[in-house]
C-alpha cells in the first residue's frame, strides 16, 4: 500500500479521527503515523491524547497498512457506539 492509496481509502471510505504523519498535535481517541527516518510508528492514542498500542515498522508499506487497518476498525467501533 502507498500513501495515495491510504489518502484514497480514507477519502472514500470518509474514514475520520487520524493523525497523518504528524499534521496536527496528537488528539485523544485518534491513529496515527509517523516516520523517524527509516522506521515508521503506528499508535493510537488514549483519551488523554497519549500514544499507546504503539507498533514499529521497518517497512513503510507495512505500517501503512496497519495505520488504514487500525483506523478501519476504529471507525468501525465509532459507528456501532454512536
Amino acid at each position: 500500500m502507498t500513501k495515495a492509496d491510504v489518502m484514497d481509502v480514507i477519502k472514500n471510505e470518509k474514514l475520520e479521527d487520524y493523525n497523518w504523519f504528524d499534521d496536527h498535535n496528537i488528539k485523544q481517541d485518534e491513529v496515527g503515523i509517523r516516520t523517524d527516518g527509516n522506521t515508521w510508528l503506528v499508535y493510537t492514542s488514549d483519551e488523554r491524547a497519549n500514544p499507546i498500542s504503539e507498533k514499529q515498522f521497518d517497512s513503510e508499506s507495512e505500517a501503512l497498512d496497519n495505520f488504514i487497518k487500525r483506523l478501519r476498525a476504529k471507525n468501525k467501533f465509532k459507528k456501532l457506539y454512536k
